[in-house]
């Protein structure tokens, strides 16, 4: 019962998160960033976010460090928004797998293309 409560709060968090990053925050250091996943304790006192941000590593250095710099305007708003007891600490991480994946996907069209040659 616990963990199908801390998946619908995890994947609310996302849901308003997402929103507050694109649209009310004005740190221009944030670029284009995207949350791909929030995992959330069971006793829902953390939650790690994972940012997907578009560009070279400094650019998602510096996304990170803005987003993380606005950590309280984000709690207070998810308060708001969500209607819990306690808003979870937020911990942001940089999520890697798309790049990841993209470079896999690469590497096996590039095997393809030399077994056809």
């Amino acid at each position: 019962m616990a963990k199908i409560r801390t998946g619908r709060v995890g994947e609310q968090i996302k849901k308003e998160l997402s929103l507050l990053i694109q649209s009310e925050m004005k740190d221009p250091r944030i670029g284009f960033v995207t949350v791909t996943g929030v995992e959330v304790t069971n006793d829902l006192s953390q939650a790690k976010v994972y940012l997907s941000v578009l560009g070279d590593e400094e650019q998602k250095q510096a996304s990170l460090k803005g987003v993380e710099k606005a950590n309280g305007f984000l709690r207070s708003e998810l308060g708001k928004r969500i209607r819990l007891r306690h808003v979870p600490e937020l911990i942001f991480k940089i999520d890697e797998s798309i790049a990841y994946g993209s470079r896999i996907e690469k590497l096996l069209n590039d095997i393809g293309k030399e077994d056809q040659q």
